[in-house]
């Protein structure tokens, strides 16, 4: 790691001269970028496509093909099966540093096929669990790190913003690809009976993430090994043997390894103070987590029944697609906390939208922008109701505040990282979403409270709440800053 570091420049380059000519250039500069780099793109693309069509699906699939009541599938997905992949990414860190980045994609992309074949063949529900979606948790989160080291390791100085700004953006593209293909493969409906084996719509959705899945082998095979063998002469065991021979003494050794870095780093003071900033980040990840456990239950009890959430949720990728990359091509040369803090300030605000008196917003319903979100966009029939409006405007904001923070709460880890600790620091990014699902589990007592299924529903109270609680991750980044932040490399503070 040492020499790609001495090879890239000690910071931001200088691009060319005018205003519009100097914005091009600040994503022309990934012309010159490794081939392993664009490869970084592409596994990105496939994996975030897969497993969103996955996590679409697994609620259905656990309730219509395997028995579970709502109640028992809710509760698997969001307080066993999502936490344990989280946990599971931010042990996954220290494996990659221990192993390489190469092997342990290799191991991830294993672990999910075989997981993901294990979901599309049985119907037993034990199996399913135990050999399919439990293992799938771990091969899920081998992949995770792994990308965020693979793009600071294959990206200079002066391409590392835009890059994690399109890393960040094409996850956002394999959300709405994923989007797609659920309501399509389910509006067929087909009934196909392939030498006796009938698969269910659900099992056909993972079955396309299983071909996404086996596309990845040839993907990661021309990931070449110089570069990060370069980087990583300390840990280059076993480079002779075939890897399907010598991965058992592979992970023997890597978890050797993985002991000796993880003590390094719970003894680094730089360790500590990431773990309060991804604890405040944590409080907005909440925020975007309640699209997929609040949104839904919110938009049948206020908005009406079967109300095309999942549409409005679109606004935030489609923007973040936009967004993310002209963002960091903008303020590339700008320190990562500090663009956090204007993020996560842009989002708090976004958030106290939902919680303004609905009847401010009736003549926009009934005019113009009514009727080209709604009957336009929507496809709704009638009269507009007014958080219709107010949600397009709280995602707007929001989105625009996502595209300066996120994508640089991963650089931020990784720029931060001691060399050969990238995946280490770059796993620790995912501790934000673990606490953010501690805390939308309480959303279920919010929503009974102030928008129950049965009663009046008090909309600005609930989402007063969940504003209050945003607004914690700009407060507590810059109150306890002088604390939190750490020196960038290549960045003035």
């Amino acid at each position: 790691m040492a020499e790609i570091l001495k090879q890239t420049p000690p910071a931001e380059e200088h691009v060319a001269p005018g205003a519009f000519r100097g914005f091009v250039a600040k994503f022309t500069i990934l012309g010159s970028a490794k081939r392993e780099l664009w490869l970084t793109f592409a596994i990105k693309l496939l994996i975030y496509t897969a497993y969103s069509i996955t996590n679409k699906t697994m609620v259905l699939w656990l309730s219509k093909d395997l028995g579970f009541s709502d109640q028992a599938a809710g509760a698997f997905v969001g307080w066993i099966w999502a936490p344990l992949m989280t946990v599971f990414t931010l042990l996954a860190g220290s494996l990659t540093d221990a192993i390489g980045l190469r092997r342990t994609f290799f191991l991830g992309v294993v672990i999910c096929t075989f997981a993901r074949s294990v979901m599309v063949l049985t119907k037993n529900p034990t199996f399913a669990l135990a050999a399919g979606l439990l293992p799938l948790a771990i091969g899920e989160a081998l992949g995770t790190p792994v990308l965020l080291a693979a793009t600071r390791v294959y990206s200079t100085t002066a391409q590392r913003s835009i890059s994690f700004s399109i890393i960040y953006a094409l996850m956002n593209v394999g959300y709405l690809i994923a989007g797609y293909v659920f309501d399509f493969v389910r509006s067929l409906d087909l009934h196909l009976n392939i030498a006796g084996f009938q698969p269910t719509p659900h099992e056909q959705l993972f079955a396309i993430s299983l071909a996404l899945e086996i596309a990845l082998f040839p993907t990661i095979y021309f990931l070449r090994r110089s570069e990060e063998g370069r980087s990583r002469p300390e840990t280059q065991y076993a480079v002779a043997a075939g890897f399907w021979t010598d991965i058992g003494r592979t992970i023997k050794q890597g978890a050797t390894d993985t002991i000796t870095l993880f003590h390094r780093l719970v003894t680094q003071s730089a360790f500590y103070r990431l773990l309060v900033f991804f604890l405040f980040i944590g409080f907005l990840k909440a925020i975007f987590l309640q699209l997929d456990y609040v949104f839904p239950k919110f938009g049948d009890r206020e908005m009406g029944l079967h109300a095309p959430v999942g549409k409005l949720a679109g606004i935030n990728a489609i923007l973040i697609i936009i967004l993310a990359p002209i963002v960091g091509a903008l303020t590339q040369r700008v320190a990562s906390y500090r663009i956090v803090v204007i993020g996560s300030i842009i989002c708090a605000t976004g958030v106290f939208i939902m919680a303004l008196p609905s009847d401010w917003f009736v003549p926009a319903a009934n005019g113009a922008l009514g009727s080209a979100l709604g009957h336009g966009y929507l496809q709704l029939t009638g009269a507009i109701h007014p958080y219709y409006i107010m949600s397009a405007l709280y995602l707007t904001v929001f989105s625009i505040g996502e595209a300066f923070y996120s994508p640089r709460v991963y650089e931020y880890a990784a720029s931060i990282a001691p060399p050969g600790q990238e995946a280490s620091y770059g796993a620790l990014a995912y501790i934000p979403f673990l606490f953010g699902k501690l805390l939308i589990g309480t959303s279920g007592w919010l929503l009974a409270a102030f928008c129950p299924e049965h009663g009046e529903c008090r909309p600005a109270a609930l989402w007063l709440i969940f504003a209050l609680a945003a607004s914690a991750a700009p407060v507590g980044l810059l109150a306890f800053r002088r604390f939190i932040q750490v020196p960038e490399a290549g960045r003035q503070s």
